[in-house]
């Protein structure tokens, strides 16, 4: 979020997005924002996890992806877009179901654990805005479009979202350590 480089000029973040995104003294806000998220995601994976429906014949999911690629006589379909219905429809051809549903309802729950504990925090956010996505083309509205929101944030925010969490300890031994680097100018052709 530093600054682009285009045709030799450097154009810089606003004041707000850098500070929002970047500033640790911001963490908190990230601490909330992403503690709540990842309550959202564990809540929702233990349900599945805990479910046999899920996590052992993946029935459940064959219903959801059922539903969601019926075309109904009137109204509308549940999924706009027929490349998406395609998909699903070949995911249900293929029974994918029967390993998909385990795979959904333990990355559900992953994610949360991941997000609650700011560890790798933005990998953690985008698998779960992904997660967010794939409800909404399937036509499922609910609270998705709002975790999408919160995920995204998040993810543009990797930097200091889990600096009170996990990341504090994980980034910098993985080799992204916190701490401002000074900007290089672009370097000027020689003649």
């Amino acid at each position: 979020m530093a600054s682009i480089v285009q045709r030799g000029r450097v154009i810089q973040d606003p004041n707000f997005i850098r500070t929002l995104f970047n500033d640790t003294r911001l963490a908190w806000l990230w601490l909330i924002v992403r503690v709540w998220l990842g309550l959202q995601w564990l809540n929702s994976g233990l349900g599945k996890v805990e479910n046999p429906a899920w996590v052992q014949t993946g029935e459940a999911l064959r219903g959801f992806w059922t539903n969601a690629v019926a075309i109904p006589e009137s109204g509308r379909p549940p999924i706009t877009f027929d490349w998406y219905r395609s998909f699903l429809q070949f995911m249900l051809d293929s029974e994918a179901y029967s390993w998909f549903g385990a795979f959904v309802a333990y990355g559900e729950t992953l994610v949360g654990i991941g997000l609650i504990l700011g560890a790798f925090t933005g990998i953690a956010a985008f698998f779960g805005g992904l997660m967010n996505w794939n409800f909404m083309m399937a036509g499922t509205a609910s609270s998705n479009p709002l975790l999408f929101v919160a995920a995204l944030g998040i993810v543009m925010a990797w930097k200091i979202a889990g600096y009170i969490g996990l990341d504090y300890f994980l980034l910098p031994a993985v080799g992204t350590p916190w701490g401002w680097v000074s900007e290089r100018k672009p370097a000027k052709a020689r003649t």
